[in-house]
């Protein structure tokens, strides 16, 4: 939570504070684009790094150090390039942190259940990404300036670092391998059948930026409304993510089947309705997130042992990440020729998903009981 406090906060002006830089519309598209990239590619190297060292709690916490440095750093970069390289190595650091803190809350979930302790921290995530935005706009319109935000952020930084050191010093054992559990020389085959109803998940997720550019291009709803939309949805998803994950500890993985059904929706209520059907798109957007938050790692900690998790999650993660990539590109070129195209791609996408997962309900609570 206080981590999403600090990088959520950073972001919601990043794009401003590049533009008083002197960037342009595309430097900030790249620099967002390659931070991304970051984020999801890096952490299969990670991954693996992590399952090699069994260091997850130092990796863990080098991962979230970079918050401490990257982050009000930004207060003191003169010029656009600066501040680029600093969101670069915001951004690596979540990629060094991910698996590694994934493979912890796997084995801690394991004892009130996966989907419920993924839930609860994807609505812990929600709630920093709820708090961050409004202390920065807090500071901003105090200081009439970026640079005192960024600073301002060095605290829940800190206090992120803080809460890890002190899980440590309870918990030094966490992430040492299950001393009941045969360990894997490989990933079982329906993880990588899991991998790719994921990969196409992610290919046809529609990005809030597009949604909300339709919004902004066509005039469906006001300027002043997008921020709002957006957090309502973080609201929605904060509420969503527990109650899926509570769902999936009892029904299996059908209920990401449920959510994928939900977040289709969002397409045609998004892209082809009035005010009242794009406030129901958003809604239905932030549902679907709230089941991957709470019901994709859940899945991989079923049937992937403590061994080779890190890898799992590394390379989960990239997968996933460079087909969000793959799929927002595609959309946002269809969008500038056909919407009712960009509707139809999304949900044969999602729908093709859904589908997987169905299928693989009884294959991964199998693999699991192994």
């Amino acid at each position: 939570m206080f981590a999403d406090i600090t990088y959520e906060g950073a972001r919601s002006v990043i794009g401003p504070f590049l533009h008083d830089l002197g960037s342009s519309a595309t430097e900030v598209g790249l620099i967002a684009g390659i931070g991304e990239m970051l984020a999801a590619s890096l952490r299969f190297f990670s991954g693996r790094f992590a399952d090699r060292t069994r260091s997850y709690w130092t990796i863990t916490i080098v991962g979230y150090s970079v918050n401490l440095i990257a982050v009000p750093a930004l207060a003191f970069a003169g010029h656009w390039w600066i501040a680029a390289i600093l969101v670069a190595l915001e951004r690596t650091g979540k990629s060094i942190r991910g698996p590694a803190r994934d493979v912890l809350l796997s084995e801690a979930t394991a004892v009130v259940g996966h989907g419920w302790g993924f839930g609860l921290h994807a609505a812990l995530d929600q709630t920093g990404a709820v708090i961050g935005p409004l202390l920065v706009a807090a500071t901003v319109l105090k200081s009439h300036a970026f640079a005192p935000a960024f600073l301002g952020l060095v605290f829940p930084a800190a206090a992120a670092v803080a809460a890890l050191l002190v899980a440590r010093a309870w918990f030094p054992a966490q992430g040492a391998t299950a001393p009941q559990q045969v360990e894997q020389t490989a990933f079982p085959r329906v993880f990588w059948i899991y991998v790719a109803a994921a990969g196409l998940l992610a290919c046809g997720f529609a990005d809030f930026a597009l949604l909300s550019y339709h919004f902004q291009n066509t005039g469906v709803v006001g300027p002043a409304m997008i921020p709002l939309l957006y957090s309502g949805a973080m609201a929605v998803n904060g509420i969503t993510a527990p109650l899926f994950g509570r769902l999936f500890d009892r029904f299996g993985v059908v209920l990401l089947s449920i959510g994928t059904l939900i977040s289709m929706l969002s397409l045609p209520l998004g892209f082809l309705g009035g005010p009242t059907a794009a406030i129901a798109g958003v809604a239905c957007w932030a549902t679907g997130i709230g089941a991957q938050d709470a019901i994709l790692r859940s899945g991989i900690a079923q049937v992937v042992s403590m061994n080779k998790r890190g890898s799992a999650f590394g390379a989960f993660n990239g997968v996933y990440g460079v087909m969000w990539f793959v799929g927002s590109t595609i959309m946002g070129m269809l969008y500038d020729h056909s919407i009712t195209a960009l509707v139809v791609f999304g949900v044969t996408l999602q729908l093709a998903a859904a589908t997987a997962f169905f299928w693989l309900r009884a294959r991964l609570r199998a693999a699991g009981r192994n």
